[in-house]
């Protein structure tokens, strides 16, 4: 029989489409599949009826389906607090009042054999992905990378993040808070977007791009654009989180209340500046006038009354090099005292936002069945305060420590927006109450051990319970797709994944006698080695945290410490020379499994980690000697600037101005150090904040005229070859005639800020010195802007 073309055409897409319909059955995803889904994401779904030359003889039209979620998968609400003690918080018997904390720990159960990285990035990495941190190319901060596999700062695409397969499976998800898992020379506004929240599996992202800011002047994002700096002087960084946590969670019910949520909520809180409301520092004057040895005893009798540690738990013994609370002057007392202070209200004040987001979800109509994971702290409390404590802490970040005479003048003023003020190395050893060590200390608990709570009504009624099983970061992963119901996908965009390393504790919340899930687990950061094993853990240190400046170091020949995790939970007695061979064996198994994980090759280097230059770093304004900006760009991030540290420089620009004229030209930088050239009060001025220690002005010595006018600041550096930190001179230029000369006696080595920015025309961020007031906004037209690097 002959077909006409017509009917020959139609036919021909028929069989077409019912062939291609027979391909897609076997593997078109959730509803009606049987299998697990194991690449992602699904086989986009299309039309399978028959179609004719028209919509009369064709069959009904279907649109495709949205993969939908299994069956009964929960909301999931993971809350991760930053640099908290195991001892910081009421709820785990610290002296920082956490009353939400403690709801939630009556309703789920406490988890007091938790552990994390030993700092941030690292734990957010294998928190987000299940693997171990170097696998996921995260084994330390992103800003120290040095660009060996397990330390890129770049989370790979064989290791696909838990949002992003949920994402994938039928669940909406938001990310509120920190993000410190993008490498720095890609958090401008070019990008590149690859590994910014939106493309790691998160729907909509709210939040800052750095490891830590202010709480009151923080730059913020939405989703991947700027909202820019925060001016309200009421404002600060934790209410703002949890009203657009809330605000997320209100339009996600509005609109799509079948579908599940997860949101990851990541409050900067309790990481450095430690910042509050002045009437909460107020509630705890004279709380903490005991000092740090009289807080340890304290909280560790609180904890075994609570059970939160088992009774017999030894306080482990303050490090030689802390001192002893009765051994400083009354200045030092009274810096430390106040600096706790304003930690504590910092402590509350985000229990009382974190706990405004729980006691909203309370109210969905779906609450009981809401998986909530409060992990209280991506590593134990920070030390990078130093001995004194700093008004400061990007100082300790170049190597520079401040003394309480230093500090002192201005002891008002901490939890301001004027500082970025940390408290002492002993108050973070108190904060890790009953441990030893502290952040950065991968090799012991109190850097590695936190607590961490978890409820999920619907499934499990045993409120108030302590869980004591070994548990890890890596884990939470594992659990909550386990929660879900959704398998682990072996392909995720066309990339092989690498195995989630992580075991899910759901048998554990079920039954607290449940069996161990993990008997294994290594540790490393800064070649602070620890290996755990069926008990027993070993540790090797490399550097005391509160002391940036490293030298020489030989891992080969470290010594390295032995416990009996099972009988000593707070590593009180070291088992070494008793236990020659299980320590032998321990040592033997980390080495294995680092060569395993990407661990190698080991480094040990402090501050000089965090310089762009000295370590090779990418960097989009690297290759270049001049930078023209022909018209006012802001928020620009250090690491995406050109690199001002350690040379000679100058910064040109036209403007037109009136009389008296006021603004910022150009400023690099923050109230954590940096550069700045403006206008004030008619004159040209140049000014370098050396840390927050030290500030040189140098301003024309007459007004600048009403008109138009080439203005020129010029730095000369009077460092050597590779010499760090020196000082040199500044001159100021109009139209070609110098105006101003004046000398700087230090400048910072390293680095400015973790999360200020560069901008022209206006500041974005904190001052560089306080003689003019954020956001400064230019006066006048101002044009062409030319930074020249000598």
């Amino acid at each position: 029989m002959k077909l006409s073309p017509i009917k020959f055409i139609a036919l021909s897409a028929s069989c077409m489409i019912a062939l291609h319909s027979a391909g897609a059955v076997a593997q078109e995803g959730r509803p009606g599949v049987t299998a697990p889904q194991l690449n992602l994401p699904y086989a986009e779904q299309k039309y399978r009826g028959n179609v004719g030359t028209t919509y009369l003889n064709s069959d009904a039209p279907q649109f495709p389906k949205q993969v939908a979620a299994p069956e009964g998968a929960p909301n999931v609400l993971l809350v991760l607090l930053d640099d908290v003690g195991f001892g910081q918080f009421s709820v785990a018997g610290g002296g920082v009042p956490s009353p939400s904390m403690e709801a939630l720990a009556e309703e789920g159960v406490f988890f007091n054999r938790f552990h994390t990285t030993a700092v941030c990035s690292s734990t957010r990495a294998a928190l987000l992905t299940g693997r171990n941190h170097h696998v996921a190319g995260t084994g330390n901060i992103t800003e120290v990378a040095t660009g060996y596999d397990g330390y890129t700062g770049v989370i790979p695409k064989d290791t696909a993040t838990f949002a992003e397969i949920l994402r994938m499976n039928g669940y909406i998800t938001s990310w509120i808070g920190k993000n410190h898992n993008t490498p720095t020379y890609e958090t401008s506004a070019m990008g590149p977007f690859d590994h910014w929240p939106n493309n790691l599996g998160f729907d909509y992202f709210y939040g800052f791009m750095a490891g830590d800011t202010s709480q009151i002047r923080p730059y913020l994002y939405e989703n991947q654009t700027p909202v820019g700096q925060q001016t309200d002087d009421d404002y600060y960084l934790s209410v703002d989180l949890a009203d657009h946590s809330i605000q997320w969670l209100q339009q996600t019910e509005a609109i799509q209340p079948d579908k599940p949520w997860m949101m990851y909520l990541a409050p900067a809180a309790t990481h450095s500046p430690h910042q509050a409301p002045k009437e909460m520092i107020a509630k705890f004057k004279g709380k903490f006038d005991g000092g740090w040895d009289e807080y340890r005893k304290e909280t560790l009798a609180r904890q075994i009354r609570m059970g939160v540690v088992p009774k017999g738990t030894k306080l482990t013994k303050r490090h030689d090099s802390l001192p002893a609370w009765d051994s400083l002057s009354p200045d030092e007392k009274k810096l430390s005292a106040r600096m706790m202070e304003v930690f504590a209200a910092y402590g509350e004040h985000v229990d009382q936002q974190v706990g405004r987001v729980l006691d909203y979800v309370k109210t969905l109509p779906d609450a009981d069945n809401t998986l909530i994971i409060y992990i209280i702290g991506d590593n134990g409390a920070s030390s990078e305060g130093g001995i004194p404590g700093t008004l400061n802490e990007n100082a300790f970040f170049n190597g520079v420590q401040m003394q309480t005479e230093d500090m002192m003048p201005f002891i008002d003023e901490i939890g301001t927006s004027k500082h970025f003020n940390h408290f002492p190395a002993a108050w973070a050893h108190a904060m890790d109450t009953p441990f030893q060590w502290v952040k950065q200390v991968a090799s012991h608990l109190g850097g590695t051990r936190n607590a961490m709570l978890v409820s999920w009504p619907a499934k499990y009624d045993n409120g108030g319970e302590v869980r004591s099983q070994f548990t890890h970061v890596i884990d939470v992963a594992a659990t909550i797709l386990d929660a879900a119901g959704i398998e682990e996908p072996r392909s995720v965009n066309g990339t092989a994944q690498k195995p989630i390393e992580g075991r899910s504790f759901l048998s554990v919340l079920a039954d607290k006698d449940a069996a161990e899930i993990r008997t294994s687990q290594y540790f490393e950061m800064f070649v602070n080695r620890g290996i755990y094993k069926d008990g027993w853990w070993a540790g090797a240190l490399s550097f005391t945290p509160w002391n940036p400046n490293r030298g020489a170091f030989d891992p080969l020949s470290a010594p390295w410490e032995l416990y009996h995790l099972e009988e000593d939970f707070s590593q009180a007695n070291n088992l070494a020379k008793e236990k020659p061979k299980k320590l032998d064996e321990m040592v033997k198994l980390w080495w294995a499994t680092a060569s395993k994980e990407q661990v190698l090759p080991l480094d040990w280097r402090g501050s000089e980690r965090f310089s762009a230059e000295l370590m090779g770093k990418p960097n989009l304004a690297a290759g270049r000697s001049e930078y023209i900006y022909p018209v006012p760009i802001v928020g620009l991030p250090e690491a995406s600037a050109p690199d001002l540290k350690n040379k000679s420089f100058t910064i040109t620009a036209k403007i037109t101005i009136d009389d008296n004229a006021n603004g910022m030209i150009f400023t690099q930088g923050g109230n954590t150090g940096g550069w700045g050239f403006y206008l004030l009060n008619g004159k040209l001025v140049a000014t370098h904040n050396y840390l927050d220690i030290a500030r040189y002005t140098v301003a024309s010595d007459k007004l600048i005229a009403a008109g138009e006018h080439v203005v020129k600041m010029e730095f000369d550096y009077k460092g050597k070859d590779k010499e760090v930190g020196k000082g040199g001179t500044i001159t100021l230029f109009v139209d070609g005639q110098r105006v101003g000369k004046g000398n700087v006696e230090k400048t910072a080595p390293m680095k400015y800020s973790l999360s200020e920015n560069q901008d022209i025309g206006t500041d974005t961020g904190t001052p560089v010195t306080y003689d003019y007031r954020e956001p400064f906004d230019f006066q006048g037209t101002l044009g062409e802007v030319v930074v020249s690097l000598k």
